[in-house]
């Protein structure tokens, strides 16, 4: 995927989950991971990093140990608020620790502080927001609307579950649209999992849909028909709450309805949100049922949207990117 879509460099190091279901999986884990960290010396020695950057996951540990071994400035940064294994092994041999938010503090037996609070030479916990494209603050809404073919000021729903999809969101929305096509327009983005074909055989037995429902598996980065497009058309998003939505749905400015998948670490996150007042929640085993009423509840009460859309603003976080660049350069620098 990075040697087809961008000119960086890509160098292959064996990796291993830190973790087996089993002792020979262990240890066939362990082998693994000494041999990634063999290959990650000898990369470091040819290529002389000044620093070493991670977002976590069993992937970066090989590279870690051996930026570790050869004394080799490291960042690792977690998006979540609860870390895996890897990310709390990794976060004791780091140089800095970035997060994106305050709450990853006590999962990390760290405390969280601000950019300007870092001291060199000092393992610290530094919060600086989720980095995201600008595209997602500087896309028209009116234009948007219109490249998605919505024509009135009817409300727009956002739905997504992420490039493949979440089958309990879109299953959902199947059942619901007879009930909310009269009120909203809804951009679904339903995954490339092969859900297409049932929703729009779903979709062809409503007479609002060929107007209100606009359904599509996936949206690209590029051309008029994106992700940013479709964040600057929503008045509301109902979405899944992994990393992401720390970060761009703050930026977009935009009320959600979070899903939280039931088998990751997604709870906190969406509960961060929640306690804001940005979003509100709902149990994936309860979303069939629920997820109707809750949103024609928001629709009908602008004041209610206009209120999450201000507290969601409010964290949003613009300049996170720069933050970790800069402490990037820093401990680079060792200053």
């Amino acid at each position: 995927m990075v040697r087809r879509e961008s000119a960086l460099q890509f160098y292959p190091i064996d990796a291993a989950a830190m973790r087996g279901r089993g002792p020979r999986a262990l240890f066939t884990n362990l082998v693994r991971l000494g041999r990634g960290v063999w290959q990650a010396i000898a990369l470091i020695r040819r290529e002389h990093p000044a620093a070493i950057f991670g977002t976590g996951g069993y992937v970066c540990v090989p590279l870690f140990v051996a930026a570790w071994l050869l004394c080799v400035p490291r960042a690792i940064y977690l998006p979540d608020v609860v870390p895996g294994i890897a990310v709390r092994f990794l976060a004791r041999i780091s140089t800095i620790v970035v997060a994106t938010i305050p709450d990853a503090a006590p999962y990390l037996q760290l405390s969280a502080q601000r950019p300007e609070e870092y001291l060199p030479g000092q393992r610290q916990l530094i919060v600086s927001g989720y980095p995201v494209r600008q595209a997602i603050s500087t896309t028209d809404r009116v234009t948007a609307r219109a490249v998605f073919g919505v024509a009135d000021e009817t409300p727009v729903v956002l739905v997504y579950g992420g490039s493949r999809g979440a089958r309990s969101l879109n299953d959902a929305i199947r059942e619901a649209l007879a009930t909310l096509l009269p009120h909203v327009h809804i951009i679904h983005v339903c995954g490339r999992e092969g859900d297409e074909p049932v929703l729009r055989a779903s979709a062809a037995l409503h007479a609002d849909a060929k107007q209100r429902y606009h359904l599509m598996p996936y949206l690209s980065a590029d051309g008029p028909l994106t992700m940013s497009a479709a964040f600057a058309a929503a008045d509301l998003t109902v979405c899944r709450s992994g990393a992401s939505v720390l970060g761009e749905l703050p930026i977009a400015g935009l009320p959600a309805i979070v899903v939280p998948y039931p088998y990751v670490h997604q709870d906190e996150n969406a509960d961060y949100l929640v306690r804001h007042g940005a979003a509100i929640k709902i149990a994936d085993a309860r979303v069939a049922r629920e997820l109707a009423p809750t949103l024609l509840t928001l629709v009908a009460d602008p004041d209610k949207l206009a209120e999450m859309r201000t507290q969601m603003r409010a964290l949003a976080q613009p300049e996170a990117a720069d933050i970790i660049a800069g402490l990037l350069q820093r401990i680079a620098r060792g200053d």
